[in-house]
């Protein structure tokens, strides 16, 4: 023991003062947080019934669920003490960049749209159209067959969208209508038929799939938060479930291009603030 200073020691023996403190044993590091056994309690609610949701999306959802707020660092951390992070998956990059802009400010200035396909466990396949409003995410309709999608089919799905976002039988003022290339959009009765809606057809670049990447992106979690969990015994089993799929998806799954809202929570909000 000395009552000289470290630092004057460690100058006068001409060594760092880094190599003069005594290392702590390594062990179990010192944690201590109140109330972490209710923020795990509410993170196991959400994960027991959304497995697939990682830290940020499950935050969304507890703070939602139980009028809390809890910080994102918070539920990760007892996430990762717990083991009930997710992998994370590293993201597929394709060789061309796309720079365009697919996000709109305001609702009803551009939809997108693309189909899917789901494999039946017994053999079948069902065929699912949807459209989609480029600001607040919301899947305004459907249209799923046990069979190839035709054009009559993206022709109802584009007349159901309409009358959902506007219950009339044509839009207000022109709406873009971005979609590929594909032959069930591109056909003329098609295009026709959505210049009668009010709706403007736009399609992507051929072999481009990343400029209509909201669409994709929204393939990608209907299968990973719904499809891959399904019970898939038929067609008409997975037709059935559909309408709830997409209800939940508008009512509950979070985007974090929308401060992590749903598409009808962002949407509502959206409709207050432009009526004050």
């Amino acid at each position: 023991m000395t009552n000289h200073p470290l630092k004057t020691i460690c100058s006068v023996l001409g060594v760092s003062r880094a190599t003069a403190y005594r290392q702590t044993k390594a062990g179990e590091p010192f944690y201590t947080r109140s109330e972490d056994d209710l923020v795990l309690e509410r993170i196991r609610a959400v994960t027991r019934k959304r497995a697939t949701y990682g830290h940020r999306r499950v935050t969304a959802r507890v703070n939602r669920l139980f009028r809390v707020r809890y910080n994102v660092k918070r539920i990760r951390r007892v996430m990762r003490m717990h083991d009930l992070q997710i992998p994370s998956k590293s993201r597929r990059r394709t060789g061309r960049a796309h720079t365009g802009r697919i996000t709109t400010e305001q609702p009803s200035v551009r939809w997108c749209s693309d189909a899917f396909e789901i494999a039946c466990w017994n053999g079948e396949i069902v065929q699912v159209g949807f459209a989609l409003d480029c600001c607040d995410r919301e899947a305004l309709a459907f249209v799923a067959e046990p069979r190839d999608l035709c054009a009559a089919d993206i022709r109802r799905l584009m007349r159901c969208a309409v009358q959902h976002r506007f219950e009339a039988e044509k839009t207000p003022a022109p709406v873009q209508w971005l979609s590929d290339n594909g032959s069930i959009y591109t056909a003329l009765d098609t295009v026709i038929h959505a210049e009668r809606l009010g709706l403007e057809i736009v399609t992507t670049p051929v072999a481009s799939p990343e400029s209509n990447g909201m669409s994709e992106a929204f393939v990608n979690t209907m299968r990973r938060d719904y499809i891959e969990s399904a019970k898939l015994w038929s067609a008409a089993n997975v037709i059935a479930q559909i309408p709830m799929w997409f209800e939940d998806y508008n009512n509950v799954a979070p985007h974090s291009a929308r401060g992590m809202k749903s598409p009808r929570q962002f949407r509502a909000e959206q409709i207050l603030s432009a009526s004050l």
